[in-house]
């Protein structure tokens, strides 16, 4: 399991002694698991033949937990709506250990769409998806995050812990989050909660885009758009 994880989808291929210093596994330990994975499928040889690459076996996997996950299926013709509607990209978020993973994303038709790809891993207190998370989940998972060293990713990321827990107040009041260049310059995002049937949130609906083309007036009508459409969503999953 370390060693598969060491293989994120933000960084390229890793040969044998770099995952061994990831994983703090001994070489020869972490050559003879990696020498199983790769016959089974799970991890493949990279084009240089040294370094490695998750394998088709692991594809597989992953698709069929996507195919397997009710959550985006309720969540598809809803993000499909947003889309046409506003015609900027929608994607669905789910929280994975501190982080923002992306399970589903449609793209509108503009030639500059801005969009997270299905499987990456963004910073919950930096994204407008993490905010719903961090503003709605527990506090003993929503400590740690916050205790952690927040680093800037623009000029315009909030890293003061105390600044962040206003904003998710604010979050809490207006039942949305918001996103103005914190992850990424030029570029906003808005995102409201999916609850289950206990009420807790496990998901989020974002919907980012260029600055030009989310002004305020338009962030509050997609917010309200993303509010209506999570309640439905959540009314799927509460009767699935």
């Amino acid at each position: 399991m370390k060693i598969l994880s060491a293989f994120d989808s933000d960084h390229g291929d890793r040969g044998v002694s770099e995952i061994a210093h990831l994983t703090g596994l001994h070489k020869a330990t972490t050559h003879r698991i990696m020498m199983t994975l790769l016959n089974g499928g799970f991890l493949e040889r990279a084009p240089d033949g040294e370094r490695f690459r998750l394998g088709i076996r692991m594809l597989e996997l992953g698709l069929g937990a996507l195919r397997g996950l009710d959550l985006r299926r309720a969540a598809f013709p809803y993000m499909q709506q947003l889309v046409e509607r506003f015609d900027e990209t929608c994607d669905l978020g789910v929280f994975d250990r501190g982080m923002v993973l992306y399970v589903e994303v449609v793209h509108s038709r503009h030639s500059l769409t801005i969009a997270a790809r299905v499987g990456r891993r963004l910073p919950a207190y930096c994204t407008a998806s993490g905010r719903v998370f961090l503003a709605f989940l527990p506090p003993e998972v929503v400590d740690p995050v916050l205790s952690e060293p927040l680093m800037p990713c623009t000029q315009k990321t909030t890293t003061s812990p105390d600044k962040l827990r206003e904003e998710l107040e604010a979050t809490r009041q207006r039942g949305y989050a918001f996103d103005d260049q914190e992850f990424e310059e030029g570029i906003r995002a808005v995102s409201a909660p999916i609850r289950n049937i206990d009420g807790n949130v496990i998901a989020a609906l974002s919907v980012p885009g260029p600055v030009r083309r989310m002004p305020s007036q338009r962030v509050a009508e997609i917010a309200d758009a993303l509010l209506e459409a999570c309640g439905a969503i959540s009314i799927h999953v509460l009767r699935a």
